[in-house]
């Protein structure tokens, strides 16, 4: 299997756009009275959603025909994962104006899992499965 960034982009920005957010400082945003307690969380876990997403679909279009394997999901969830945890990292040691939480990587695992049951279960639906 030849493995091509031409398919990848959508993920490769999305990465990148987590990664700015994550590293610009933010100043007294989160004392605004637009955000309740807990947003930054949810933002969190709705961003490696959406990064989940994009990983998979993304793998699915790469391949011809498009196939993809409870493994594939397992092993694309762990590296969206390791990216999670690799931003708190920065945030703790590198961006010192940020903080890294082991509660934001949480949600960060919370946003991956959940997108990985949802393609689970759009997998068992659809004949993408590899047999």
């Amino acid at each position: 299997m030849k493995v091509t960034l031409k398919y990848y982009w959508p993920a490769i920005l999305w990465a990148l756009f987590i990664l700015i957010l994550c590293s610009i400082k933010l100043g007294e945003v989160s004392a605004s009275p637009l955000f309740f307690p807990g947003f930054d969380k949810l933002v969190h876990c709705g961003l490696f959603f959406v990064m989940m997403v994009f990983i998979t679909a993304n793998y699915t279009r790469s391949n011809s025909p498009p196939v993809l394997s409870v493994k594939t999901i397992a092993i694309l969830t762990v590296i969206t994962v390791i990216y999670g945890g690799t931003i708190e990292i920065l945030q703790k040691y590198i961006f010192t104006w940020r903080s890294g939480e082991w509660n934001d990587f949480f949600a960060d695992i919370i946003g991956v899992l959940m997108a990985a049951f949802s393609i689970f279960i759009m997998l068992k639906a659809t004949s993408y499965e590899k047999k």
